[in-house]
């Protein structure tokens, strides 16, 4: 038998120094990604809310509304508080490394697809630049090294989920369909690989950050919610550093699946 589970109660002078509807929200929300509240299930009525967490009709609202506008929940006319079918997404990096035969499309693409998701891409900007520290010590740019960058907002079903800013050497990119803003057929990995750099290993830091500007208006972030961000370097033969990326996505919708055996064959000796 599961038990349902409790909550303590929070003394006034505890460490946690947020709200009262900010730490209900942030329980709930712990429930509805691990999946004890399932997609499609009703949340406990207001009334057992308010017994759980000791707080009142109107400070349960509250963290009801921060629920519904991270998009975990809806509400119904008299069904109650129902979490969302799709409240979160689990990611497979290592599903989109590899490059396609000419003529198919992107990988996110045809995944997106076998998910039933609409998936679409809008590209922001195409320009040389100076990467941030990490983008250009993982490409070994010199002091001030320049690199091509393209930067696009990734949609399912119109919604945004993932900002992209991707680095290229200019050695590897100039003068190719790269440099051009446009969409690449079957994708930057697909490319790569016919300019004679295809992808052989993927390395992701991930980690959790506050959203920057950019970030929380073009993924349309609700409140203070981290952001999952993602430096993914590429490496081709001989090591060469082909591609370093930034991707950002919205920490309480999507989580990462990485899987491994019990050894690797790199080890530790990439930076």
């Amino acid at each position: 038998m599961t038990l349902p589970r409790t909550t303590p109660r929070v003394e006034a002078d505890a460490a946690d120094p947020r709200s009262l509807h900010e730490r209900i929200a942030a329980d709930l929300r712990d429930e509805i990604m691990s999946g004890d509240l399932a997609p499609g299930a009703n949340l406990p009525s207001t009334a057992q809310l308010t017994s759980r967490f000791g707080a009142s009709n109107a400070t349960v609202q509250k963290a009801l509304a921060l629920l519904k506008e991270e998009r975990l929940v809806v509400g119904r006319a008299g069904a109650g508080v129902t979490v969302r079918e799709h409240r979160q997404r689990t990611m497979r990096p290592a599903a989109y490394m590899a490059p396609v035969a000419t003529g198919e499309p992107y990988r996110w693409l045809a995944e997106a697809e076998k998910l039933g998701l609409r998936a679409t891409g809008e590209l922001l900007e195409v320009r040389e630049t100076t990467p941030p520290a990490d983008a250009a010590a993982a490409l070994r740019l010199p002091a001030g090294g320049r690199a091509l960058l393209r930067s696009q907002v990734l949609l399912l079903d119109e919604e945004p989920v993932e900002l992209v800013k991707s680095y290229y050497p200019l050695e590897i990119v100039r003068d190719t369909a790269l440099t051009e803003h446009r969409r690449i057929r079957g994708g930057t990995p697909t490319l790569l690989a016919e300019l004679g750099y295809p992808p052989r290993l993927s390395v992701d830091r991930v980690s959790a950050r506050i959203p920057t500007q950019e970030q929380y208006a073009l993924l349309r972030l609700p409140g203070e919610l981290p952001v999952l961000r993602t430096l993914r370097v590429v490496y081709s033969d001989g090591d060469v550093a082909i591609e370093a990326s930034i991707l950002a996505k919205a920490g309480h919708l999507y989580e990462l699946r990485y899987d491994f055996g019990p050894s690797s064959p790199r080890g530790g000796d990439i930076p």
